[in-house]
């Protein structure tokens, strides 16, 4: 399998039941990256509903620009999860290929190590992007705390969980494979980009529960974003 194939069959066209007896079963793919993945569509897919039942009701009117924007960032963000979790599939068998490429002679030792550290440089590649989207999912949340409408609270809290969730899950999926790079500085790189990202989507994951729990209501955000 080379990075440009296509999956037998994208996760976005599997039923939900589908998927999670493909994700029971003895394969591995898909796995945790995938399945972190989907869950930050899921995550995505909240923060557009809750913005969706806050638009056009004059409670909330202040916050109405926040709402566009929550919404269509929310559908961007879902269906980018959804793409991530069709290349974190494919990133592992581009990995798996290089596992059984031959190496009876230097050259072939060589060849192999190669595409095994290559391989290995997009398996934490494409997780890590999918802790980025979750960082911007939960900032998403954040901002919807307490600037819409409230019976949509628990919704709210979720896609925090979900995106906080999918993160942590997705990034261990970066850990495991840095090793694999044979580049010390990549990883140190990686590894400091991966424990920031961690840092910040916990903290608005918090933050989103906080406000929401408390009962709070915020001003506008400043900006375009704001009302």
């Amino acid at each position: 399998m080379t990075e440009d194939q296509p999956l037998p069959r994208p996760f976005r066209d599997e039923a939900l039941g589908s998927f999670a007896e493909r994700l029971a079963s003895a394969e591995p793919v898909p796995g945790g990256g995938s399945a972190s993945a989907v869950a930050a569509s899921l995550a995505a897919s909240l923060v557009s509903m809750v913005a969706r039942l806050s638009q056009d009701r004059p409670k909330y009117a202040d916050h109405a620009g926040l709402h566009i924007e929550a919404t269509a960032a929310g559908l961007r963000l879902a269906r980018r999860c959804l793409d991530l979790a069709d290349e974190d599939a494919r990133a592992y068998g581009v990995f798996a290929a290089a596992l059984k490429m031959p190496r009876q002679t230097d050259e072939e030792i060589g060849a192999r190590r190669g595409a095994m550290q290559a391989a290995a440089r997009r398996a934490a590649e494409v997780p890590l992007a999918c802790v980025e989207a979750c960082l911007e999912i939960a900032g998403y949340a954040e901002a919807l705390a307490g600037r819409s409408n409230v019976n949509a609270g628990s919704d709210v809290v979720v896609a925090a969980l979900l995106a906080e969730a999918a993160a942590r899950g997705a990034g261990q999926n970066v850990l495991v494979n840095l090793p694999a790079t044979g580049d010390g500085s990549f990883e140190g790189v990686m590894t400091a980009r991966l424990d920031g990202l961690l840092d910040e989507t916990e903290r608005l994951a918090s933050r989103a529960r906080e406000v929401v729990g408390g009962g709070q209501s915020r001003d506008p955000l400043p900006g375009p974003g704001g009302g």
